[in-house]
């Protein structure tokens, strides 16, 4: 299947639909606290979206249960909210959410650390959110899609942590995972160009330790596979003439 390219009218809804998920994340960065069920998190995540007259785009995708992924410390992404699992003082809370506005759908993850958070965990979001935004100044027509992994890697690995390879970012649209996959590693200069109308989600997921995870026997959670911390963020942009168009903020 090609890559979609969508018109201004195209990614004006977009932006709407990413306009949504950056309020959801935005609210649950704000509330999150000591002793909150990820339950919680979830249920006000969903409230919020169909205030806003959206749907939540992860619930009963291929399977999954919940409409937000909260993942904490050695959990990469995908973990499922449970009202038995309550954020604790200490903990790296990485969440992530999407969402379907008038047939498109926006996707954004951010890391949060709550209460009195480890000097290594201060610097693992640092570095993830900052190699987020060396990927996306990348993302202009005329480069390369390898371009904006080797920005992320690069990053990453100057700072002592590495980058998961077994999830990557995607082309978004009308579908939640479009052509192409958008690694965050790699050597520049390779795959297809950029092109002025591609939407695409760049998602950096790092680790303290190994690139390496693991799943759960949920089917679903992955984890580090040497228990060490993991970060988490994303954005979806639209890629223009003028620069990239960063979609998934207030």
């Amino acid at each position: 299947m090609g890559i979609n390219i969508k018109s201004r009218r195209e990614i004006e809804i977009m932006r709407d639909a990413n306009r949504i998920v950056a309020e959801v994340l935005e609210t649950l960065r704000e509330v999150v606290e000591i002793g909150m069920s990820t339950d919680e998190l979830d249920k006000l995540a969903v409230k919020i979206t169909r205030e806003r007259g959206a749907v939540p785009a992860f619930k009963g995708y291929m399977g999954y249960p919940r409409a937000l992924c909260v993942s904490i410390n050695e959990e990469i992404v995908h973990g499922i909210p449970s009202k038995k699992k309550r954020i604790r003082n200490g903990d790296l809370v990485s969440l992530d959410y999407g969402v379907i506005y008038k047939g498109y759908y926006g996707d954004a993850a951010i890391s949060v650390g709550v209460g009195e958070i480890s000097d290594v965990a201060k610097n693992l979001m640092k570095v993830t959110e900052e190699s987020l935004y060396k990927g996306i100044e990348q993302a202009v027509p005329g480069n390369h899609l390898s371009d904006i992994g080797h920005a992320v890697q690069s990053h990453v690995e100057g700072n002592g942590f590495n980058v998961v390879r077994d999830f990557v970012g995607h082309g978004i649209g009308k579908k939640l995972h479009e052509e192409p996959q958008v690694p965050n590693y790699g050597e520049p200069g390779r795959g297809v160009l950029l092109r002025n109308g591609m939407t695409i989600a760049i998602e950096p997921m790092v680790t303290e330790g190994t690139w390496k995870v693991k799943i759960l026997s949920d089917g679903w959670t992955a984890v580090t596979a040497d228990g060490k911390l993991a970060a988490h963020f994303e954005h979806t942009i639209a890629i223009t003439d003028n620069g990239p168009e960063i979609l998934s903020r207030l």
